[in-house]
């Protein structure tokens, strides 16, 4: 159902005005039951992914690419029964408060997040998880898009968020993960750091990514049997930045691994080092 757009005033455009970061922050998508996918790429990965739309907001200009994508999700190349809201593109930025060069935005509904073990179990087609990722109450959406994207190209089965840790489908994470957020599963812990004993019941070996002196070397700890063993399963825990991993969290884990590092560098930024410890243990098989 296309509504060309002639004011920023529009009533129904309530899940699209002001989305700059300070106003989501003080208005966060999940408590409205939606999140906002933005670019024509993200989209269509939210859509493949099976997730619904609520309305769609774009240029005119984008309308012919993005007809398949308004097919797929709602079976008429005009959106069919689904708002698409189409407007001049200052008319775009003064709803959204920026500048909308990347084709398109839609608010999706969020899916209802599956339970801890129900995700992994399914994981890999039904095959289960191997090897897991838990993100720690890492606060900037930017280094939870990049980790996730991350653990789709270097073959993470699952992501596991901590209660406080940012929303993998706010807007800026949804962005940076290039829409890899719907490829990976993923849900929210509620236990933590209790759900440790958890995953440990399920025959995961949680490393703890932390700088500490009974720590292993990330070659070390590669070239082990829980990672190299054909049916091990493992969870890597990355920290929050600044501060790393809660110390109750790090006496929790298995095992400690640290990167080695060289040049007085102690550390990297939470994103570049879930890549190294991914692309470290990734699976040959």
């Amino acid at each position: 159902m296309l509504i060309t757009l002639t004011t920023a005033d529009d009533e129904r455009l309530g899940d699209y005005t002001n989305l700059t970061d300070v106003a989501l922050r003080s208005k966060h998508e999940p408590e409205k039951g939606l999140y906002i996918a933005e670019s024509s790429q993200v989209i269509r990965r939210a859509v493949a992914a099976g997730h619904r739309p609520r309305s769609f907001l774009m240029a005119e200009k984008w309308l012919g690419s993005m007809e398949p994508v308004l097919e797929q999700a709602c079976g008429a190349p005009d959106g069919g029964e689904i708002p698409v809201f189409v407007a001049k593109e200052t008319l775009l930025r003064a709803i959204t408060g920026f500048h909308l060069h990347r084709g398109a935005l839609a608010a999706m509904h969020r899916p209802p997040l599956p339970g801890v073990a129900e995700l992994l179990a399914s994981a890999r087609g039904g095959a289960g998880a191997r090897r897991v990722a838990i993100l720690e109450d890492i606060v900037d959406h930017t280094n939870v898009g990049a980790a996730i994207r991350s653990a789709a190209a270097l073959g993470i089965d699952a992501v596991l968020v901590t209660p406080r840790c940012a929303d993998p489908l706010y807007r800026r994470s949804v962005r940076v993960s290039m829409g890899t957020v719907f490829q990976v599963p993923w849900t929210r812990l509620d236990r933590w750091p209790g759900d440790v004993a958890e995953l440990q019941r399920l025959g995961y070996t949680v490393a703890a990514l932390a700088l500490a002196e009974e720590s292993v070397s990330l070659d070390e700890f590669a070239a082990s049997p829980p990672v190299t063993a054909t049916d091990s399963k493992l969870a890597l825990v990355l920290g929050t930045e600044g501060d790393g991993l809660a110390r109750r969290t790090v006496e929790a884990a298995d095992v400690v691994v640290r990167i080695p590092m060289a040049g007085g560098v102690d550390s990297l930024n939470v994103a570049a080092a879930s890549a190294v410890a991914f692309w470290a243990t990734r699976a040959h098989d």
